[in-house]
């Protein structure tokens, strides 16, 4: 089995949309004599699924505040929460085998090599989850690309529960729509099951630790490599720019939904109901008991065909003053209550 490893000049890559491009590039451009392996960890990110509802999964209000980036990966299943604190493993196997929707087998290794650090009690659940104890420590996705099964899963040694609970909050806005939802599960830990001698591994001890096992070398410089090439990298930087870092696919590539809010301002009760298609409001109509003088009907057709993110929402709201069409509420007060997950 090769090795990539997210590495470009020697040093470690942790924008996210560069990674997941990464792993695009060699598995529609690079096929090689053996399987390959990926190793990716990231600044923090949500990643979702290929059929799921961005909006749905995530408080955008907290990854706005902490500069938390979601992405749309290729496959399907939930959304996780990633970071630079645990390692992620991913995989192109040749499609003669028989591991494609063979979960069990995907993680076999792994289990294999986290009960040699003394973690026991790991197993199989559900459809396509490790859990330990009782608590999911890692989520798997595949697919079949040319042929071959691309699949990976995570590893939490050390998740930051916080971030993770707070930006997983399942989306409380009434949405009507027909995205596949995630389900949500206890989060554990890996380090408090460590063998004595194990527990103060650092994530990169853990990492190549983990690459030993699953290539089956007794040290990582035995790795069987493939390096990218500047072509390869002209390739990956291309996918990027025109896939993860593009705003359409990560949000708007959802075709349809709608939602409805209402929540009480000291100016009285506002309600919105919205219809939004590819994550630009399509229609919205604003109800509630405020008091204003303008019509608020200038405001919804302001905000018709604008994306629903809060820049260009503020921007369509720059030339009004909304204390007459509300009372007293600020822009970034109503742009916020459209965005929350408050219902």
């Amino acid at each position: 089995m090769y090795l990539i490893e997210s590495k470009r000049n020697g040093e470690w890559i942790y924008d996210p949309g560069v990674a997941m491009a990464l792993q695009d590039y060699v598995k529609d451009h690079i096929f090689l004599d053996d399987d390959v392996m990926f190793t990716y960890m990231m600044h923090p990110a949500v990643q979702i699924g290929k059929f799921q509802n961005a909006y749905e999964e995530v408080n955008q209000p907290y990854m706005d505040e902490h500069d938390i980036k979601i992405i749309r990966r290729e496959s399907g299943g939930g959304a996780i929460y990633l970071d630079d604190r645990n390692m992620s493993f991913c995989f192109l196997f040749n499609g003669v085998n028989d591991i494609y929707g063979n979960y069990a087998r995907l993680y076999e290794p792994a289990v294999k090599a986290l009960e040699k650090l003394g973690v026991d009690n790991v197993e199989h659940k559900g459809r396509n989850d490790l859990v330990l104890d009782g608590k999911k420590i890692s989520g798997a996705a595949m697919t079949m690309q040319k042929g071959r099964v691309y699949a990976g899963y995570s590893l939490l040694l050390d998740p930051d529960y916080e971030a993770m609970v707070s930006v997983l909050n399942p989306n409380q806005k009434k949405i009507e729509s027909h995205g596949i939802g995630s389900v949500r599960s206890r989060v554990g830990s890996i380090r408090p099951h460590l063998a004595p001698e194990y527990q103060d591994m650092t994530v990169w001890d853990f990492t190549d630790y983990m690459m030993c096992e699953l290539l089956d070398v007794n040290d990582i410089s035995e790795a069987k490599r493939y390096e990218l090439t500047p072509e390869d990298w002209a390739g990956v930087d291309k996918i990027a720019a025109e896939k993860y870092h593009n705003w359409d696919w990560n949000y708007g590539r959802f075709k349809q939904f709608e939602y409805r809010l209402t929540e009480r301002f000291p100016i009285g009760t506002i309600n919105v109901g919205l219809g939004v298609e590819h994550a630009k409001i399509a229609a919205i109509q604003i109800t509630g008991d405020f008091f204003g003088t303008n019509d608020i009907k200038e405001i919804e057709e302001a905000l018709v065909g604008v994306r629903l993110r809060k820049e260009d929402l503020l921007n369509a709201l720059v030339p009004f003053d909304l204390t007459n069409y509300f009372g007293k509420l600020t822009k970034e007060e109503l742009v916020s209550f459209i965005l929350s997950e408050k219902a």
